[in-house]
């Protein structure tokens, strides 16, 4: 298992626990490996950032280190999680690289890897980019490019220009008279999800889209909707979006203001899909942390469902085996297979604004027959993820938690694959019944000495 790169890249706070030399070691490996067997910027590796401070610091790295390997370094500058994905796949790139950390705060920063296929990389190539991150200096064993084989460092702004094109291609319907509110969390959508909203005929209002190095994420986005709710009932909107500070993420909230969480989108594209005799497989993939509410609902439409582990990644491998078109998280990571192999919170919500249209119908009516379990969940920071989760104690304690529900409900007790944490959930029939069940286990990790504090 990778050491450094988690469920969803490498993370950690800037210059802490991840620093200018992990970035430039990571540069080196990249484009050694890429270029090693071919002759001089034949090799070529796109890299992007969302809006933090360190974004520069770690970009300059990355670049330096793929062209001192005698790769060509494609620089998109700020953009989103997504777009990465999409051009490192079309455009034909041996890998991509994203630099951020999602809906962390900016003081953390990120780095993610895309095989030239747009898939996330397999743990087998990171743990080798681990290896040489960990390398001594003084075992150093990759050669620096020299006189011609030198790479390049290329602006490629115009990447983003076809990504706003696929975006604004993927809706078939002019969104004309959608009145729509964008929070972008002054993240790496900031510019791109109003132009390709306007484009396409939709009356716009925009919060949160003044990065400004510092305020990524912060009281904004899809992790802090409150803003959002309060804009879209202010202006009387029909409906607004809320994406992360990568925009691989999308939240909703209809009209009344009521929120569209991932796994009501899921349940909305599945049965619009299904209503058009499209839905392949007419099977839903999620991870265990979608709510039973959803999987009732979709037993009640006669769709299929799985499960996987947390993480975008484990849900597109699934879909990819099994042939599945539509999978995600209830934390707004949805993955339409057809259109695209990643979450994108932009393609999210344009193709629900599609499907407003098409139907006449808010998306609360669009998803009124998902009735949601309560649903309890408490983030504990411990002082070691991999002992709490392997303390045969505390597999005690979440087993008894969970039979105290009778059967009507659960108990799911993971460890975050970015944060030192781990996050205990609990759903069942009774709100207070979740409650009791989460605070059985959170009480336990306080007595066995690894809490260290919590937050909802």
């Amino acid at each position: 298992m990778p050491k450094y790169f988690g469920t969803d890249g490498f993370r950690g706070e800037a210059n802490v626990g991840l620093t200018f030399n992990h970035a430039y070691r990571i540069g080196r490996f990249l484009g050694w490996y890429y270029s090693k067997d071919r002759e001089a910027h034949e090799a070529k590796i796109l890299v992007g950032k969302d809006t933090r401070l360190s974004c520069y610091m770690l970009e300059y790295a990355l670049l330096s280190g793929i062209a001192a390997s005698g790769a060509d370094a494609y620089n998109m500058h700020v953009t989103t999680t997504p777009s990465v994905a999409y051009i490192t796949k079309t455009q034909f790139f041996d890998c991509g690289i994203m630099i951020s950390a999602s809906h962390n705060p900016y003081f953390d920063n990120g780095i993610k890897l895309f095989s030239s296929l747009g898939d996330k990389m397999n743990d087998d190539f990171l743990l080798m980019v681990e290896e040489y991150i960990d390398r001594p200096d003084s075992e150093e064993d990759i050669p620096f490019a020299t006189k011609e084989r030198i790479g390049k460092v290329i602006d490629y702004m115009d990447a983003r220009v076809m990504y706003s094109g696929f975006l604004t291609t993927a809706v078939h319907t002019p969104l004309s008279g959608l009145k729509v509110v964008l929070d972008t969390a002054n993240g790496a959508s900031y510019a791109l999800a109003p132009s390709v909203f306007k484009r396409l005929g939709a009356n716009v209002t925009v919060i949160n889209n003044t990065p400004d190095g510092t305020n990524i994420n912060k009281d904004a986005g899809s992790t802090h909707i409150k803003g959002l709710v309060n804009k879209v009932l202010e202006v009387g909107a029909d409906v607004g979006f809320a994406y992360d500070g990568d925009g691989d993420r999308c939240i909703a909230v209809d009209k009344t203001g009521a929120i569209i969480n991932g796994d009501r989108v899921m349940y909305i594209w599945a049965t619009w899909l299904k209503s058009q005799d499209k839905l392949v497989t007419n099977t839903v993939v999620t991870t265990v942390m979608s709510n039973m509410g959803l999987y009732k609902a979709l037993e009640d439409e006669g769709i299929l469902y799985t499960q996987t582990k947390v993480g975008d990644r484990f849900v597109h491998e699934y879909m990819m085996e099994h042939g599945n078109i539509i999978g995600g998280e209830q934390s707004g990571h949805i993955i339409f297979n057809d259109y695209l192999n990643t979450g994108d919170g932009i393609l999210t919500s344009l193709l629900l604004s599609e499907v407003m249209v098409k139907s006449g119908k808010t998306l609360s009516q669009l998803s009124e027959k998902m009735k949601d379990y309560p649903q309890v969940l408490v983030n504990v920071i411990v002082s070691d993820k991999k002992a709490t989760m392997e303390d045969e104690r505390v597999k005690t304690a979440v087993k008894e938690a969970e039979d105290s529900l009778n059967g009507k409900g659960r108990v799911l007790v993971r460890a975050s694959g970015t944060e030192p944490v781990v996050r205990v959930m609990s759903e069942a029939m009774e709100k207070k019944d979740a409650e009791e069940a989460v605070s059985r286990v959170v009480e336990k990790l306080r007595d066995l000495g690894y809490f260290k504090g919590a937050r909802t």
